[in-house]
């Protein structure tokens, strides 16, 4: 039995030969699914990322393609952590090409700095409203990343802020303290939300994090999190050369309270 802690928001898990294997089939369905003419929308950043979108044709167990469901350590992990593992929505398949980041179709200066400069970082969950303000839109339960390709510190790694997660959930908390739970998701919580990230870029330590197939990572659904330059001398390489993740974040059926409430 797998059994992790979450207490600095994330946690790598060891290697399973099953999620290796299930890894090699996600990523031959992935490769034809990134490449799909009704997915070439997805390719931004001047073709440098290819946005985590749900492109996997994964069940709800994780099969893909009436092969083996995803199972072995991060299935035991979530289970140890959370009693149970909800159904898997399809996959989100977030790739990164060497380059990356270029600037984002339509991406203003501003956004493209803060791209390059603090990697993106963002809560998932929420979702930006056309007055500029930020919502809640998604209550995941958890977030758990899959490898499907060998990773290295220059190719694009996940990054994550540790302990972000105890920051965010004691702000959002706050914001949300008199705001009746009917009303969370029509509430702008841009100012809570960027003072809490601004804490967090202040006080907790950036880490990447690189895991190959047969690994996996489990996140804090409150955890900052980003995405890496590409760096170094591969940032000149082949385009065919890639840096592929899987991720899984299932909607809590109990709705935004116990997002934000539950540990």
């Amino acid at each position: 039995m797998v059994s992790v802690s979450l207490e600095r928001g994330w946690a790598k898990l060891p290697y399973d030969a099953a999620v290796q294997d299930w890894a090699k089939t996600a990523w031959q369905a992935g490769q034809l699914a990134m490449r799909k003419p009704e997915h070439a929308q997805w390719w931004d950043c001047e073709d440098t990322w290819f946005i985590g979108v749900d492109a996997l044709p994964n069940d709800a167990a994780g099969a893909i393609d009436g092969g083996a469901p995803l199972s072995g350590a991060p299935v035991e992990a979530i289970r140890a952590l959370y009693g149970t593992v909800l159904p898997l929505h399809a996959g989100q398949l977030s790739v990164t090409r060497p380059g990356y980041p270029r600037p984002r179709l339509g991406e203003t200066e501003v956004g493209f700095r803060y791209r390059q400069n603090r990697d993106a970082a963002h809560l998932d969950g929420l979702q930006k409203g056309e007055d500029g303000g930020r919502y809640i839109a998604e209550p995941h339960a958890w977030i758990l990343g899959l490898p499907l390709t060998q990773n290295t510190a220059e190719q694009a790694p996940l990054v994550i802020w540790e302990g972000s997660h105890n920051i965010l959930q004691a702000a959002l908390r706050d914001a949300l303290s008199d705001v009746p739970e009917t009303a969370w998701a029509q509430t702008d919580i841009r100012v809570a939300y960027q003072a809490a990230r601004k804490q967090v870029f202040e006080t907790c330590k950036r880490v990447t994090v690189c895991a190959n197939p047969g690994e996996a990572i489990l996140m804090h659904r409150l955890c900052l999190h980003g995405v890496a330059a590409w760096s170094g001398e591969s940032a000149a390489q082949s385009e065919e050369e890639c840096r592929a993740i899987a991720y899984f974040r299932p909607i809590l059926p109990e709705g935004a309270t116990r997002w934000l409430e539950n540990p």
